[in-house]
C-alpha cells in the first residue's frame, strides 16, 4: 500500500510524449516489426499505441542494449 501511495506521488506522469513509431524492421533487442508505440519523453518509457483507438496501451519491456549504455 505504501509502494502505491509512493508511486501516485512520484511517478513520471507520462504528458510529454512522442508521435506514434511502427518500426519497419527489427534490430537486435528492439521492437517487433509492425508494431506501433510512443515514447515518454521525460522517463524514457515505452508504451505500446492502439492507431485505431488513438489511446496509449501497457508499457513495453525496457531494451535490452539500454542497459549497457
Amino acid at each position: 500500500m505504501i509502494d502505491t501511495l509512493l508511486n501516485l506521488l512520484f511517478r513520471c506522469s507520462h504528458r510529454r510524449l512522442s508521435r506514434p513509431v511502427t518500426p519497419t524492421s527489427k534490430g537486435k533487442g528492439d521492437i517487433p516489426r509492425g508494431v506501433t508505440y510512443i515514447v515518454c519523453l521525460d522517463c524514457g518509457g515505452r508504451f505500446g499505441y492502439d492507431l485505431n483507438k488513438m489511446k496509449m496501451g501497457k508499457r513495453l519491456a525496457p531494451r535490452e542494449d539500454a542497459a549497457h549504455t
